[in-house]
């Protein structure tokens, strides 16, 4: 099974090499453009970064519940740059 470092690792390689911009990936990603996005969004993130379907969904959960600090179960964009910034330090 894939580890955190893992995981983030192939995060940060998936919107490094395929998107100019942090803020690209996530507005590619907010399929339904309403600035969350949702578990089934993040979903679809982990599969273009190419991390196993098995642990697809519980990785969504946790990264939902890591970093979402609004407690709405959805990732904003605020909660994102948060997210993508804590990525790049390790």
């Amino acid at each position: 099974m894939a580890t955190k470092e893992d995981i983030l690792n192939k995060i940060q390689i998936l919107i490094t090499h395929h998107f100019k911009t942090p803020e690209e990936a996530y507005r590619f990603f907010d399929k339904d453009s309403d600035g969350k996005l949702k578990k089934d969004e993040i979903i679809e993130l982990l599969k273009r970064a190419e991390i196993n379907g098995f642990i697809r969904g519980i990785v969504a959960s946790k990264l939902i519940e890591g970093y979402d600090k609004s407690g709405d179960e959805y990732v904003d964009w605020d909660e994102f740059k948060a997210a993508i910034s804590k990525i790049q330090k390790t």
